[in-house]
């Protein structure tokens, strides 16, 4: 089976550039995919996301995502770093549309109902695909993430925490070998 393919920096800005410019509900639709771009999260994972999850008392971002068990894959809670720059986009979007506040799922779909996973999958395949994107899908922000990181030297032990993967076996697997990864492998020597 083909994986899902790696965006770069300026594909990722083009999908948000169409977002910000053509699409009616652009700021939650905008934060669906930067979770899974700078957060490494699944889309059943951005989909289960409560507000509760996100907003502390204080009606602030928090730092850590606390995802039980039933909102992740297998049987294990998991903890996700909210990014600074998730952070900033979690606030534009709140800030957006002040009723999200006071619902229990964070992403609504446009009739007010909780996004399910497949809707969530199609939505984000279908963003990728306006802007001439092949081979993306809703899996592509998390191997973009984890080859991100990986690009960027950081354990494959610490990708997997931050992934929630419970063997680097699976996150090596995500990890997309490319000009950059050897090139800065081989300057190591």
């Amino acid at each position: 089976m083909k994986q899902a393919k790696v965006l770069t920096e300026k594909e990722l800005k083009k999908v948000i550039d169409y977002i910000d410019a053509f699409d009616k509900h652009a700021h939650r639709n905008k934060v669906i995919v930067l979770l899974t771009h700078y957060c490494g999260m699944r889309v059943s994972e951005v989909a289960s996301l409560l507000v509760s999850d996100v907003v502390n008392d204080e009606g602030e971002v928090n730092d850590v995502i606390h995802l039980t068990a039933n909102q992740t894959k297998g049987s294990d809670s998991r903890r996700v770093f909210v990014s600074k720059k998730a952070k900033t986009a979690l606030k534009q979007y709140l800030q957006s549309d002040l009723s999200v506040i006071q619902r229990v799922y964070l992403f609504n779909t446009q009739n007010s109902k909780r996004f399910n996973t497949n809707a969530l999958t199609q939505l984000v395949k279908r963003l990728y695909e306006r802007v001439g994107i092949v081979g993306a899908s809703s899996h592509s922000g998390r191997r973009t993430f984890i080859t991100k990181l990986a690009t960027s030297g950081v354990s494959v032990r610490v990708i997997a925490e931050a992934v929630g993967h419970s063997s680097i076996a699976t996150t090596q697997r995500y990890i997309d070998v490319n000009d950059e990864l050897i090139g800065n492998a081989v300057e190591l020597v």
